[in-house]
């Protein structure tokens, strides 16, 4: 990956974007996109001369398209459209997800199909590059004609309004003006719309999405694996000749990396004729469901890849004759498959729950509730109740928002796709499946000490061995809260997983199969 990127010339994808936005690379415009977006602009001025109504350039928004704005008004038309378009409510977003979104803008922006005056453009990316990021509230947008409430407000600080976060405070964008010696831009014809118009406050839930649900199915596979050596299971039916019998690629995905990651188990060794024809679903679907979600992610991945090269701006400007007032920045696309990968993502919250339960019930060889001495003590009774709280929360977060449609605009956008909501909430259940993971893993930590003096897998000793530095072996009840928030802290922030790979390069072992899976 070069350290470089050429904003509306080189190809963008999640993993990208998401080092554009931790300032791992740097974009910038060369002259090939800068060529184009001149030429763009300069259409649009010709536009204005000619008076051709064309729609946001020189008549009103919205059910006002057939009013007339006359050729010295074009330019406050932009201010205004701004100022009142930035009606969103609620929380701030995150500043991660607000850089993205202009990242995302300035990508599609740089295409040379919307006319923006590269001098805007330019400042865009000043701002990103000083990781000065306007303050977005959370709520507001119904997913078409674009993002219009957040984009809104993620464009005020060019205009000297609004607020900006900048190292970690938020402050007026005038007084960074001030701070910077910089001014206020002067939107021209078309540009206020231009920047308003899209679907960038969804994409950027989505890009971070792709990011987080990859890292959550990887932890779903590792830490199943664990609770399979805790519970005693087989790794039969992670068979790659099995799965070639069904070939979808998440399922064969997961089953090579579950076999991987047990091979060369004395636990897995010492049960090889115990008896036990079958293990729970829980245990032997592993591959079935996280690889049905793996399949759900990878989908949302190539959407989201697609819109990230794409133009979303309307009315799209080809010429000063020639210019097509359409739907791009309708939401649709990807707010249905980020209601998708939303019940994926609980599904795989669903299936730790069972493997929590299980490894809770006495069976196995396992005492009741994974504590040696129940009774007085209560053990892993009660962090089963928490998963059990989280994954129908989860399944409350699951009705698809974009099956839903209020029109708005006196009727002119009478169906819009509710997008934002859809990937806000995929957030929602994403942040649950992380907690429930967390316990799980402290189910199958406490359940492997019940199989000492026999070790697990390379890997798995691995990860056990890091655990263990952060929590101790369960032997009375103590807050088991201050588990759950270790374990919580080593898979989000990363350590887990990275243990992981690094014990499968130090044995030569490969988790993965297939590259599509990579976010970059």
């Amino acid at each position: 990956m070069s350290n470089i990127f050429y904003y509306g010339t080189d190809h963008l994808t999640s993993g990208i974007c998401l080092a554009l936005a931790s300032g791992k690379i740097t974009g910038m415009i060369d002259q090939e996109a800068a060529g184009r977006i001149r030429a763009s602009w300069e259409e649009v001025q010709k536009i204005v001369r000619s008076q051709k109504p064309v729609y946001g350039i020189n008549t009103g928004f919205g059910p006002l398209c057939d009013t007339h704005i006359s050729e010295e008004d074009t330019s406050q038309l932009q201010v205004n459209i701004l100022k009142s378009h930035s009606v969103g409510v609620g929380k701030s977003i995150p500043k991660e997800i607000a850089k993205i979104m202009m990242i995302t803008k300035v990508h599609a922006l740089a295409q040379g199909y919307s006319g923006i005056a590269p001098r805007t453009l330019a400042r865009i990316i000043w701002h990103i590059n000083h990781d000065i990021i306007p303050v977005v509230p959370e709520k507001g947008s119904v997913g078409a004609s674009g993002d219009l409430a957040p984009l809104s407000h993620l464009f005020l600080p060019l205009i000297g309004l609004g607020e900006v976060c900048h190292k970690g405070v938020k402050v007026p964008a005038a007084k960074i003006f001030q701070q910077y010696n910089l001014k206020p831009i002067v939107l021209g014809p078309k540009e206020g719309l231009a920047l308003i118009n899209g679907t960038q406050f969804i994409l950027a839930f989505a890009v971070k999405a792709v990011q987080r649900l990859s890292r959550a199915l990887d932890a779903a596979d590792l830490i199943g694996a664990m609770s399979l050596e805790g519970l005693a299971g087989s790794k039969r039916p992670f068979d790659e000749r099995l799965h070639q019998l069904r070939p979808f690629k998440g399922n064969i995905l997961v089953a090579h990396r579950l076999s991987t990651l047990l091979e060369g188990s004395a636990i897995g060794e010492s049960h090889l004729n115990c008896g036990r024809v079958q293990d729970p679903y829980s245990i032997r679907c592993m591959p079935q469901v996280h690889g049905a979600s793996r399949n759900a992610w990878l989908h949302l991945k190539e959407l989201t890849e697609i819109e990230l090269n794409s133009v979303t701006d309307n009315p799209i400007i080809f010429s000063a004759e020639d210019s097509i007032s359409g739907g791009n920045f309708h939401g649709q696309p990807l707010a249905m498959a980020l209601d998708y990968v939303t019940v994926a993502a609980a599904e795989l919250g669903n299936i730790s729950d069972r493997r929590c339960y299980l490894m809770n019930e006495g069976k196995y060889g396992l005492p009741k509730l994974l504590t040696a001495n129940a009774g007085l003590n209560s053990g892993l009774m009660i962090p089963q109740y928490t998963t059990a709280a989280l994954v129908t929360e989860n399944k409350t977060l699951c009705f698809p928002a974009s099956a839903d449609s209020v029109p708005t605009s006196m009727g002119q956008e009478d169906h819009v796709s509710m997008g934002s909501i859809s990937g806000r909430k995929l957030h929602q259940v994403i942040d649950n499946l992380e907690y429930i993971q967390a316990i799980e893993l402290l189910y199958a930590v406490q359940a492997l000490e019940f199989r000492r003096p026999l070790h697990s897998a390379p890997v798995i000793e691995a990860c056990y061995e890091l655990v263990r530095e952060y929590v101790p072996v369960i032997t009375e009840d103590r807050i088991f809260a201050y588990d759950i928030n270790q374990l919580h802290q080593l898979i989000t922030g990363g350590i887990l997983l990275n243990t992981a790979e690094d014990s499968a390069a130090q044995h030569h072992l490969n988790l993965q199969k297939y590259e599509q899976f990579s976010i970059y």
